[in-house]
């Protein structure tokens, strides 16, 4: 399962799948503007790409250094086209793939953590309401006998 695929809504730990139509309400009356994953699946499989041309670029030139390299300066172009080229397409690989590798967990860590900060929200709520107990009319309230003067008796 990927992060951009639709689920099925999860139930909260009382079944209500009301709350979380709710949320998703919500969230879509922001009209915020999301950026397709089809864009980052692109970079992402570039970045992979990227790390591999480069790796076969940084063995292609540490071959042709050794085999074909009779003299300084052959060694030298060998080095500057293939092994370096190669080691900067692998960093640059790299970075891509981590930096649309985190932006996918941290959307789903945030999206996950917004939910169970909701259902944390629902069972609290819950659970004051069934300490309360049931709400009932108020308990009449017992008024003393107002003290008069003359209803004292002395023996």
């Amino acid at each position: 399962m990927t992060i951009d695929e639709p689920t099925a809504a999860p139930t909260a730990p009382g079944g209500d799948t009301a709350r979380v139509a709710q949320f998703r309400e919500e969230i879509d009356s922001l009209k915020l503007k999301g950026g397709s994953a089809d864009g980052e699946k692109r970079l992402l499989a570039l970045g992979v790409i990227l790390m591999v041309v480069g790796l076969g670029l940084a063995v292609f030139g540490a071959v042709e250094v050794g085999l074909m390299g009779d003299s300084p300066a052959d060694q030298r172009a060998y080095m500057a086209q293939g092994s370096f080229l190669g080691i900067a397409l692998v960093i640059a690989g790299g970075a891509l793939f981590v930096r649309y590798s985190l932006a996918r967990y941290l959307r789903f860590w945030l999206i996950r953590s917004a939910y169970e900060q909701r259902a944390n929200a629902d069972r609290i709520v819950d659970a004051i309401e069934r300490a309360a107990g049931p709400v009932e009319a108020p308990a009449p309230q017992v008024v003393p006998p107002a003290y008069s003067p003359t209803s004292t008796s002395q023996p």
